[in-house]
């Protein structure tokens, strides 16, 4: 298909659902939480057979920085009805939370677009998943009563595998790890895949729960982890991140297969792209000068000018290193722009609210970014009272978003963009357009 073609009958998002920490597990509640600017972290759970004597009491090694009893946390993590998705009950305790809660999130997701999940034996659907090893279970080389579950129990591949396995779907059906850039990645990969012919429709997503508390004894160790159990993206009181969990799957097809089967429309992929940082510095630090790369080609995909672009869900982990980076390149790029209103984009990331879902949270962003379109308002991101001032915010018309503010449409149409960047050095970019829909019921 031409690019002409592509631009006539884009690939839209025709349903979606999430789970995130504070026992949220439907679109409205994640909403309310977002536009209520909640905090979504708590303790660390009691039910992991997690070392949390171990963990409060690292910063008493030489080298090690205070860890927190806190998190992102799903409260629904071990839930799961074995028999609904024709699994028996001691193969699904072998399995990673991952794939449960994937398929669970999966499900719903079709079920908002007005499928029948039940009714796609066959389908030439796709399924691409955001994924990353998490440590669940006991390891592969043990003699114990999981053994023979445990190959597929544990494979990153299982988690859009076991979807497509329990769906039907006969369609390209691929787990992504480029580590916390998975889910744009995934995003972008299946956008592709249904342009190319690849598959008629797609799910894409991500998923993230701690199979173990490595990443805090990891950040610990290298002075990145918040001190004192908050995340404050772009903020000059951060202090480091703070770990999260969280699910999110869209379920993708081009305009017209939606029109036609009657599917809502939250919005239109103009443009994603995923890059790499390249050598030079170490690999886990970003760089703006990729960032900027990235974000051009992704303009440039989108066929649209920067200054449309309203909201921006940024990656912000809230790390002295990283949020001016990725500060840096926004404001080259979006606050450099001429704004037709006279007011730039409001930046904000779900970080402050829940912590960072790693694989899972851009999707998480992407949904925060589809909601406010549909709801016609930006949701504030918490800790924005005192901005970084590690650059300079005069020179640019970026501001974070500091209130819920109404989001006025240009032509009948919002425009978003969403950024992810990972431990290991990809980058991923989307930006979105929504039309002003009068049902909001989701």
């Amino acid at each position: 298909m031409s690019a002409a073609d592509s631009a006539a009958d884009p690939v839209v998002i025709a349903g979606m659902a999430v789970e995130a920490p504070g026992g949220i597990d439907s679109l409205p509640g994640y909403w309310t939480a977002l536009a209520e600017s909640r905090d979504l972290t708590g303790p660390f759970p009691r039910n992991r057979a997690w070392p949390i004597d171990r963990l409060l009491s690292l910063s008493q090694v030489e080298g090690w920085s205070q860890v927190s009893d806190a998190g992102g946390f799903l409260d629904g993590a071990g839930e799961f009805d074995p028999m609904f998705f024709g699994i028996t009950p001691r193969e699904a305790v072998a399995m990673d939370p991952q794939q449960r809660v994937a398929m669970r999130v999966a499900w719903r997701a079709l079920e908002n677009a007005g499928i029948n999940p039940a009714m796609l034996d066959g389908d030439d659907g796709g399924c691409y998943m955001g994924v990353s090893y998490t440590e669940y279970g006991p390891r592969g080389a043990e003699v114990n009563e999981y053994s023979g579950y445990r190959a597929t129990g544990s494979a990153s591949g299982a988690v859009s595998g076991r979807i497509s396995h329990c769906l039907g779907l006969v369609g390209p059906t691929i787990s992504v790890d480029t580590a916390c850039a998975s889910s744009l990645t995934a995003v972008h990969l299946a956008a592709s895949a249904i342009r190319a012919g690849d598959c008629e429709w797609a799910l894409a997503g991500a998923v993230c729960v701690l199979g173990s508390p490595a990443g805090f004894f990891e950040f610990s160790k290298a002075n990145a982890l918040s001190a004192d159990g908050q995340c404050r993206p772009y903020s000059d009181d951060a202090n480091g991140t703070l770990w999260g969990e969280g699910a999110g799957v869209v379920v993708l097809e081009r305009e017209s297969r939606a029109r036609r089967m009657g599917h809502r429309v939250y919005g239109r992929i103009l443009g994603t792209q995923v890059n790499h940082n390249g050598k030079g510095a170490p690999i886990a630090v970003p760089s703006t000068a990729a960032q900027e790369r990235l974000i051009r080609k992704t303009v440039a995909a989108a066929g649209i000018e920067p200054a449309l672009i309203k909201m921006i869900e940024g990656h912000g982990t809230g790390t002295a290193v990283g949020d001016p980076i990725e500060l840096a390149a926004l404001q080259h790029i979006y606050g450099a722009a001429v704004h037709p209103t006279g007011d730039g984009p409001l930046l904000g990331s779900v970080k402050s609210n829940l912590g960072h879902a790693q694989a899972a949270a851009g999707l998480l962003g992407l949904i925060k970014v589809l909601l406010s379109g549909l709801h016609g308002h930006i949701p504030p991101t918490r800790f924005a009272d005192n901005p970084s001032r590690k650059v300079d915010w005069d020179s640019s018309s970026v501001r974070l978003a500091e209130k819920l503010e109404y989001w006025a449409p240009r032509d009948g149409v919002r425009y978003g963009a969403v950024s992810s960047f990972g431990v290991a050095g990809t980058n991923a970019h989307a930006i979105v357009s929504m039309p002003v829909l009068e049902d909001i019921h989701v």
